[in-house]
């Protein structure tokens, strides 16, 4: 199915609603809104299987825009807000994007992306309402289906481009993977009711609620994340589906038992989280909340695998993240040999979609094993039923005299102590050991920042993990560089530590 579909038979039904400002919109009216774009887009010069790159905060203007790249056949890149100037420059010329769409917020970064590229054009998505005004609110003759770019987060080192197969002349409507996942396992349709709480630049995001809006149903976006605020608009819009990450649970757990317990929740049928690993003890706090209402999924931007876990399954799995719904699993050692349940190593997807990484070869061919199996790099282990347990980022290992440490299973424990706000743990460099194991918080009161909590949060650290994965040192900042969707920017506090030691 399509948005152009509902707008035929359900004309006057919200396809979505601007939370902060209650604008509604109407899938006639998306449909006109995009139909305008995309005979503008012709008008620019732009054919299919030409790129468009959009760098907007949710905007009203950002799912008509997205529709009629997708309707127009057009590859569409939608770019993180919270980049760099240079990261952003670098993601438009990576790309190939031939026009840059930004926001009256976003202008400035925009222009500063687009130093020097003369032959780039560029609009602003107010510029762009006056400048369709006119245009027909009709298809353009040549439609066909376009695909997204959208680049990798960039945690350890520049953005990635994903570049799915894309068929020239492929009808708009044709469906796709996703659409029939949420439909078969979460049941959305048309009486879905999705809040989307996360950037739309985002792949979750981006693709929920554009499958959401393929089967009719409302999306609810919220211009900017704030716990109190969330659980208002599943109340008063009687919300059945929505889309989280850990922070978000973590966020919402602290709010004060009043707030947690003054909102009606019960429209609320399906709660998805993906992005980061949860840490068990906030899975199971959201669950005694909640009920049993709260799914799983584990998958990349690439699309090469997904694997999913429901709540029944999750309280006899804990910690897992779900069997293969889409490829199949395999975990493989350094040399690429498949490894026996429980034993942890390299996670791949066989038997997937196909992806690249564009313009790179070398990292698209670091992603397949001599087989062919594909991996986002992460690790993890399997049991004896086929359940997948994630370990951490094989970039992100730590290796402290000789001996292998995740992360993840240090953050998720110093996470549960009721001072830490959020916390990352990365590798600094020791003259002896090669790394040591640093944890760098963000204390729920900044005043207590220092010794004596760093001294704490260790202890407690010992205490739970034993003294091999306990951070030997603990620094403090007021906010880590973290995204939307819950991704930690962990390059950026490596290279607080790494280059002093050259």
């Amino acid at each position: 199915m399509h948005p152009a579909h509902h707008a035929r038979a359900t004309p006057d039904r919200p396809a979505y609603v601007m939370a902060e400002s209650g604008r509604q919109v109407s899938y006639a009216e998306l449909d006109r809104w995009s139909c305008r774009l995309a005979h503008f887009w012709r008008a620019q010069g732009l054919a299919p299987g030409d790129t468009i790159a959009f760098l907007l905060e949710n905007h009203v203007a950002y799912l008509p825009l997205l529709w009629s790249a997708q309707r127009a056949g057009l590859i569409y890149v939608s770019i993180s807000t919270g980049l760099s100037g240079g990261d952003v420059a670098y993601i438009v010329q990576d790309s190939g994007a031939r026009v840059l769409v930004a926001s009256a917020r976003t202008a400035a970064l925009g222009e500063e992306a687009a130093a020097g590229r003369s032959a780039l054009r560029r609009f602003t998505a107010e510029e762009l309402d006056a400048l369709t005004a006119s245009l027909p609110d009709t298809p353009i003759p040549d439609e066909m289906a376009g695909e997204d770019m959208l680049y990798s987060s960039g945690t350890t080192g520049r953005p990635k481009g994903i570049r799915r197969p894309c068929v020239p002349g492929t009808p708009i409507d044709t469906g796709t993977p996703l659409v029939a996942l949420v439909e078969s396992r979460f049941g959305f349709g048309p009486d879905t009711r999705y809040l989307s709480p996360a950037p739309l630049y985002h792949a979750a995001p981006q693709r929920f609620s554009m499958a959401v809006q393929r089967l009719g149903g409302t999306v609810v976006v919220m211009e900017k994340f704030d716990a109190e605020r969330a659980l208002g608009l599943i109340e008063r819009h009687r919300i059945t589906a929505a889309q989280w990450v850990p922070t978000h649970f973590i966020r919402m757990l602290r709010l004060p038992d009043a707030v947690r317990a003054g909102h009606d929740l019960s429209s609320l049928k399906v709660a998805i989280h993906a992005a980061a690993p949860c840490p068990v003890p906030v899975k199971q706090a959201m669950l005694d909340w909640w009920g049993p209402v709260i799914h799983e999924y584990y998958a990349g931007t690439e699309n090469n695998g997904l694997t999913a876990i429901g709540p029944e399954e999750w309280l006899a799995h804990k910690g897992s993240v779900g069997r293969a719904m889409v490829g199949e699993l395999r975990i493989v050692d350094e040399r690429g040999g498949e490894l026996p349940p429980r034993a942890e190593g390299l996670i791949c997807f066989a038997n997937g979609p196909e992806f690249a990484y564009h313009n790179d070869p070398e990292k698209t061919a670091a992603a397949r094993t001599p087989q062919g199996w594909t991996t986002l790099g992460d690790v993890g282990w399997m049991d004896e039923d086929g359940y997948l347990y994630l370990t951490d980022r094989k970039n992100f290992t730590i290796i402290s005299g000789g001996v292998n440490i995740y992360p993840q299973e240090i953050e998720n424990w110093l996470a549960t102590h009721p001072k830490v706000g959020d916390v990352a743990v990365i590798g600094a460099p020791d003259a002896d050991l090669g790394e040591r194991v640093l944890a760098v918080v963000e204390p729920v009161d900044w005043a207590e920042a220092g010794d004596a909590l760093a001294g704490e949060l260790i202890a407690f650290a010992r205490e739970g993990l034993g003294p091999v994965k306990a951070p030997r040192q603990v620094d403090f900042l007021p906010a880590l560089p973290r995204q939307a969707t819950g991704k930690l920017y962990k390059r950026l506090l490596r290279d607080r530590y790494w280059p002093v030691a050259g």
